[in-house]
């Protein structure tokens, strides 16, 4: 799979070197089975039409645009987990568009005609509440019309888990709460997270969310070999403890993943880290 970080300065490059394709719109971060709904549904299309697969996303996200920088968000995965992901997918190109004023600014006629119509997108497939242009006021239902029929669409119902849209926001609020157990359902998977090791405990990496305070059963991946243990994230504090000292000895700045398993219930409250330092 290809990744394009696209921008002002290298569009009118990558536009010559497109070809006819089936793209799936959206932020999709946490790729999780809605995302994966509409993902799934391009590809059956590019399929039949025997067109490579495309996805756009966006960076940062508009949200931090809008707020001038006074709203911090919270992303659940960087770019590079993301491309992962799309690429055992069956995605062909993934197109990360830098997100900034002016294209927040692009009315939904524009952004059709440079970001589709450019990249030759003949058929575009997204979420029933994707939306694009100035304000927000583009919608999947009318790429047809904005592109002058010259581009088809289909709209992806919306995906619930026992009768909830799954959403990115949903996603956050169960990491929030440390609910990883029934984040696994909504995901289709475990969630994980890139971690450094600084000699007493770990790091989040850039980009990813760190659950609730307590303790949680998880898998600790590092040089493909997968060790089961025990985390604990003390109150107040953004670091991740170890509770057993494991066999492999970590270096220090180490980058390791954790997988997220479940919360284990702690009778007392976790006030301090020193019990767990390794």
């Amino acid at each position: 799979m290809k990744t394009i970080h696209l921008n002002s300065s290298n569009f009118t490059y990558w536009k010559h070197r497109s070809t006819p394709n089936v793209m799936a719109l959206g932020f999709f971060d946490g790729i999780h089975n809605g995302h994966k709904k509409v993902i799934k549904t391009a590809g059956d299309v590019a399929k039949k039409g025997n067109l490579p697969l495309a996805v756009m996303s966006f960076f940062p996200h508009p949200k931090t645009i809008l707020s001038k920088g006074n709203t911090t968000f919270d992303y659940l995965m960087p770019t590079s987990k993301k491309a992962s992901i799309l690429e055992s997918l069956g995605v062909d190109t993934f197109y990360v568009v830098e997100c900034d004023k002016d294209f927040l600014s692009l009315l939904p006629k524009q952004f059709v005609s440079d970001y589709l119509l450019n990249l030759k997108v003949v058929h575009a497939v997204a979420g029933f509440d994707f939306s694009y242009g100035h304000r927000a006021t583009g919608n999947i239902d009318r790429v047809k019309k904005d592109s002058h029929d010259q581009i088809d669409v289909t709209k992806v119902k919306k995906i619930d888990f026992h009768g909830k849209k799954i959403s990115s926001t949903w996603i956050r609020e169960l990491i929030s709460n440390g609910e990883m157990e029934q984040l696994s359902n909504v995901l289709g998977r475990y969630y994980e997270t890139e971690v450094y090791w600084d000699g007493q405990c770990f790091k989040l990496a850039p980009y990813y969310m760190l659950p609730a305070k307590g303790m949680y059963k998880v898998a600790i991946k590092i040089n493909e070999r997968v060790q089961e243990t025990e985390v604990v994230i003390p109150k107040n504090q953004n670091r991740i403890y170890l509770t057993e000292k494991l066999i492999h000895r970590f270096i220090r700045s180490d980058k390791v993943e954790i997988i997220w398993s479940h919360q284990i219930p702690v009778v007392q409250e976790i006030h301090s880290s020193s019990a767990f330092t390794v």
